[in-house]
């Protein structure tokens, strides 16, 4: 067998075998396929796409080239939730403690944000001591004891996928929904969870831009999970504007705080109680998402959830009292309101400019060598739909930086859009595919 026959294959749009594929993903991890190969079939891919069982080989091929978990060893199920990245996510704070707090166990190996997209560890990054590097061992052990594990992925899961996606990110063939699909899916079954909630997002704020893109994303991902014999479930929910107000990393986490202590945005509870009802129903512990929505509903109300997730903090070593007192997180030097240029109905807050704006500012990554400013980022006070007097605030900017808070005052006018008649509020959820 060799790599020129497979590229060509695929170049020429017919099907790869199981045994090629996995060849070939063999020989790019060992180091005997070497990068050109492979960026010339990630293009042929990209061009030609690629088939069901060939994505779900593919997945198995990348998640195969490490180290496999199996969360069964410590708990008989055990859920994980991946989100496709959005602006003002930081659904899995919330999610997690509140599905533990019901009794079913969430192990999940999370990353970090690039471009706009945000990430999760950084936010946990916000606390001092929190811990994002667990071993295998320890991993299965909190999952064991505590229920509920939020950690980095180790150098030895889905080798593969990382130096894949290298590749795919300096040749033009990041965007391939197949290789999109087999790069979540990888790490999700190396990470050993039996069964896996779907966020994929959709909109300027999201990778998916249309709605055609992120249900063909979502079919293939749930496909790819069922190949596997694993579960899963994807909800397509919007990211054409930020979720919830907080945009920034310690601000995203007292939003998680508020949230988990009964005071969160009422978009962002939303989608949080349904993203947990359905990974309540996807582990069992509930018959269908009604029944898992009014168990997520009771931890919030009884702060069970609020103490699942200090648990979860405390155990990953980080200072609890940074929960307790968030005025403590890290705080911005500058402070700053941006009010609106006129009266009327907000028709776009463009999440992608948001997003980018954050960047800015320093909250996220141009490229992943760039440090983290944890206490920088914007609150996002209005959406879609409200009527907006002229002067009233629509952004708080929080900036070390005044030539940087200057700019992003300027840049976040550009982000909105005006009606003169009423505008529907946005929709949280487009459908669910399972």
């Amino acid at each position: 067998m060799r790599a020129i026959d497979i590229i060509i294959k695929k170049r020429d749009r017919e099907e790869l075998s199981r045994k090629e594929i996995e060849f070939f993903i063999q020989g790019f991890n060992d180091g005997e396929i070497p990068d050109y190969q492979v960026s010339a079939w990630a293009m042929a891919v990209a061009l030609n796409g690629m088939t069901p069982r060939e994505t779900t080989d593919l997945t198995l091929a990348l998640a195969n080239s490490g180290e496999m978990l199996d969360c069964t060893v410590a708990v008989p199920v055990a859920v994980d939730k991946h989100s496709t990245g959005g602006v003002g996510d930081k659904t899995t704070l919330v999610v997690q403690p509140i599905v533990a707090a019901c009794g079913l166990a969430v192990g999940k190996i999370s990353g970090r944000g690039l471009g706009f997209s945000g990430g999760t560890l950084d936010k946990l990054e916000s606390i001092p001591g929190c811990r994002i590097d667990l071993s295998t061992d320890e991993f299965l052990d909190q999952l064991r004891t505590v229920g509920v594990v939020l950690t980095g992925q180790t150098a030895n899961l889905a080798p593969a996928d990382g130096k894949l996606y290298a590749l795919r990110d300096v040749t033009g063939t990041v965007q391939s929904i197949p290789l999109i699909a087999s790069s979540v899916m990888s790490k999700k079954i190396a990470g050993g969870a039996t069964a896996v909630l779907l966020d994929v997002k959709v909109g300027t704020g999201a990778f998916m831009k249309d709605l055609k893109e992120a249900e063909e994303l979502a079919r293939l991902m749930v496909a790819i999970a069922e190949g596997s014999g694993r579960k899963a479930v994807a909800l397509i929910s919007d990211m054409n504007q930020p979720l919830g107000r907080a945009v920034g990393n310690a601000l995203e986490v007292r939003e998680a705080i508020d949230t988990l202590r009964g005071a969160g945005p009422e978009d962002f509870v939303e989608h949080c109680l349904v993203v947990a009802a359905h990974m309540l129903a996807l582990g069992g512990t509930f018959e269908n998402a009604d029944e898992g929505r009014v168990a997520a509903e009771e931890s919030l109300k009884n702060g069970s959830a609020w103490e699942k997730f200090k648990s979860l903090i405390s155990v990953q070593g980080g200072d609890v009292t940074y929960l307790e007192e968030p005025d403590k997180l890290p705080n911005a030097q500058y402070r700053q309101d941006i009010i609106s240029p006129q009266a009327g109905y907000l028709s776009q807050i463009d999440a992608l400019t948001v997003g980018e704006t954050a960047v800015e500012l320093g909250a996220g990554r141009a490229k992943k060598t760039d440090s983290i400013d944890h206490a920088v980022g914007i609150e996002v006070l209005q959406n879609v739909g409200d009527y907006v007097e002229k002067d009233q605030p629509v952004f708080i900017v929080h900036a070390n930086d005044e030539g940087r808070l200057s700019a992003a005052g300027e840049r976040l006018f550009n982000a909105l859009d005006w009606s003169a008649d009423p505008v529907d509020p946005l929709p949280l959820f487009y459908g669910v595919v399972d």
